[in-house]
């Protein structure tokens, strides 16, 4: 009974897609985070209608929604209205659709906004940073860069989660599912909600015994 409830949430949702855009999209994502149903649904369904939102604006709504599903430490933000930043390193692929999906949103008090960076070095007190394919070449001094902070890692770019990027887009069959590694998010102080680990294949970076 709950899933056909979700199922047809969803559909209502996919409907309201062709009227009200971005903000319907951001919503509709975040209930079938909620609902722990087929994070690939919205994207798999939304190619079926008109004027169905493109890759980056499902990538772009799925960044965002991170900021709701993911909990970082106490002593990351220095001051209870510190902007909760979300960078993208290298070339951005989203042009304005992450800024929309951001606009006016709050996290406890945090206000979101976008940066976008050309070098690693560049990169301060940043919760959230999407690594453009652009850098592939580059992941791991990347990732040595940022050294443990409590910086969610987000990329596209192929083999991202095996080399420590802390979550992963993956597109099969013109779906978008999410590779998570979860060894690299623990290391960095940052607890994932089971509402996103549930849906996601799980990847370690640990060897086992």
């Amino acid at each position: 009974m709950a899933r056909a409830e979700t199922a047809s949430a969803v559909r209502v949702s996919a409907q309201r897609l062709r009227k009200a855009g971005m903000a319907v999209l951001k919503n509709a994502l975040r209930l079938i985070l909620c609902a722990a149903f087929g994070l690939t649904f919205l994207a798999h369904s939304a190619s079926a209608i008109a004027e169905a939102p493109t890759e980056y604006q499902v990538k772009a709504v799925f960044v965002f929604n991170f900021s709701h599903f993911v909990e970082w430490p106490s002593q990351a933000f220095t001051a209870p209205d510190e902007p909760f930043v979300i960078g993208i390193l290298g070339d951005d692929p989203f042009g304005s659709r992450l800024d929309e999906a951001v606009r006016g949103e709050l996290i406890n008090s945090h206000p979101l906004v976008v940066r976008r960076f050309h070098h690693i070095d560049e990169v301060g007190n940043c919760r959230i940073l999407f690594i453009d394919r652009s850098e592939g070449a580059q992941l791991s001094h990347v990732l040595a860069a940022l050294d443990h902070r409590s910086t969610l890692t987000v990329s596209d770019v192929d083999g991202a989660s095996e080399h420590g990027i802390m979550v992963q887009f993956v597109t099969e069959n013109n779906r978008i599912r999410l590779r998570i590694n979860v060894d690299s998010a623990r290391a960095a102080g940052l607890t994932i909600s089971s509402n996103l680990l549930r849906p996601a294949e799980i990847v370690s970076t640990i060897k086992g015994d």
